[in-house]
């Protein structure tokens, strides 16, 4: 298959890349292949590389590392973190079941969410975006649910296809209801970004989750605040869509697109 994502660096090499929502599963070849691009080109080349949660399209738990394409998506990052390319992973909202196991067949580090990291002189903080969509009242519900520990090891302890079959009764009721629902009310709320950046005491906030890529400035001086919102991805559709943001040495932060061109701001 030809390769959708550039394999050449960007320039300048990066130091961080930053990517989200990849959505990946077996059905969207295409994606598939740009994401696997991708980190044989633009992610072989940065110092860190940090996926921001929904990678995949679902994450039944670490045992379905034995399914042949998840495996696949593991060795595959593991080849980045084994070129010397440190790895990180917040979770999202699709896979916040991945564990330790995961981690370890990936050569990655799992982080909280959300985080504040240092990157080129910088200090950014970084999350999955979900957390703050506090107006979807229902999915807040949902998500204080799915993220006990409790829950989670019930859920866990069930055999694989059932927690598969429930996940895509969980995946059909959802995409129902997400039709009755407004884009403002799955977006990000103001309040909570708000409250996101004075906890985290930083000027930048880098999420993904809202399928809303853009960068968002408000106050000035002093108070100057920048929110840079992650692209999803899918190459599978006539209509591609996908990119990356990338700091460079000298802490310059840029976004690309899905063909590998820098956006303009």
């Amino acid at each position: 298959m030809t390769a959708t994502v550039p394999n050449t660096p960007v320039q300048p090499p990066a130091v961080a890349l930053f990517i989200s929502d990849l959505h990946l599963q077996a059905a969207h070849p295409r994606t598939t292949q740009a994401f696997l691009d991708f980190l044989q080109g633009q992610a072989k080349h940065a110092q860190q590389l940090y996926l921001l949660g929904d990678l995949f399209e679902y994450w039944a738990g670490d045992d379905d590392l034995e399914t042949p394409y998840n495996r696949e998506i593991a060795e595959a990052i593991r080849q980045v973190s084994d070129a010397g390319v440190q790895v990180f992973w917040i979770a999202g909202n699709r896979d916040f079941l991945v564990g330790d196991t995961f981690a370890r067949a990936a050569g990655l580090t799992l982080l909280p969410d959300p985080s504040v990291i240092h990157v080129a002189g910088r200090s950014l903080a970084i999350a999955h975006g979900d957390a703050q969509c506090t107006d979807d009242l229902a999915y807040m519900q949902f998500r204080e649910q799915v993220r006990q520990p409790q829950w989670q090891q019930q859920f866990l302890a069930l055999p694989l296809a059932q927690r598969k079959a429930i996940i895509a009764g969980v995946r059909k009721e959802s995409q129902e209801e997400q039709r009755h629902k407004s884009m403002e009310i799955m977006d990000v709320n103001a309040a909570a970004i708000d409250t996101l950046f004075d906890t985290t005491a930083t000027s930048t906030l880098i999420h993904g989750h809202t399928h809303r890529p853009a960068c968002h400035k408000s106050g000035a001086g002093d108070n100057a605040r920048t929110r840079y919102v992650l692209p999803d991805w899918e190459y599978d559709v006539k209509a591609q869509r996908g990119g990356w943001i990338a700091i460079d040495a000298d802490g310059v932060i840029r976004r690309f697109g899905f063909d590998g061109q820098e956006l303009a701001e």
